[in-house]
């Protein structure tokens, strides 16, 4: 997992509410284990007519879409199953972030769990986001806060474990193996 200390990019808005993990990636592609590849269905039925062509008026196959890192979506953002192919899949795609004024609790524990920072901000301030597509924002995952291009500071909450996590550039298992030493001597001391 690559560490995340700042994100500077502009944004990519899909301004819709209840966006699920079946529209993040379709059940379809579940049936791999590696998350190389899964970047290319992202979004699959949004992006693609049944052809496998792309839907030019989609937003993430549109040229203002490339190289941006932060996906800004509607309310209640990756709701539905539990599906860990999700964030992989816009991990895989590019995004480093999605920011929302609400996002479902197991999309949020998997999107840690694989450096994928998902963000949750006021309304307001995501209103703005939501109308202003394209904007170049910066993530600040030391600070906490979210700057947007008028200079406003966003703050942000973040479960510190999962925040030296991303900071560092491990997972839970990770952090474990990064502590063997210690429990190698716990276990000796109580043996």
């Amino acid at each position: 997992m690559e560490p995340i200390h700042s994100i500077f990019s502009r944004t990519v808005v899909l301004p819709y509410s209840d966006i699920d993990t079946d529209q993040i990636i379709p059940a379809r592609f579940l049936t791999t284990t590696t998350k190389a590849g899964l970047g290319q269905h992202a979004f699959s039925n949004w992006r693609y007519n049944t052809d496998g062509s792309n839907k030019s008026d989609f937003i993430l196959n549109q040229s203002s879409a490339q190289g941006c890192q932060i996906l800004v979506a509607g309310n209640n953002f990756g709701c539905g199953s539990s599906r860990e192919h999700a964030p992989w899949a816009l991990l895989d795609f590019g995004f480093r972030a999605v920011i929302s004024t609400e996002i479902a609790d197991i999309f949020r524990s998997n999107s840690l769990k694989n450096g994928l920072l998902p963000l949750v901000i006021d309304k307001e301030n995501h209103a703005w986001l939501i109308a202003n597509p394209g904007a170049q924002v910066e993530i600040n995952l030391e600070t906490s806060s979210l700057s947007l291009p008028n200079g406003k500071q966003v703050k942000f909450n973040i479960e510190g474990f999962a925040r030296y996590c991303l900071l560092n550039g491990v997972d839970e298992l990770g952090f474990l193996m990064n502590q063997l030493d210690q429990i190698k001597q716990y276990e000796q001391e109580r043996a």
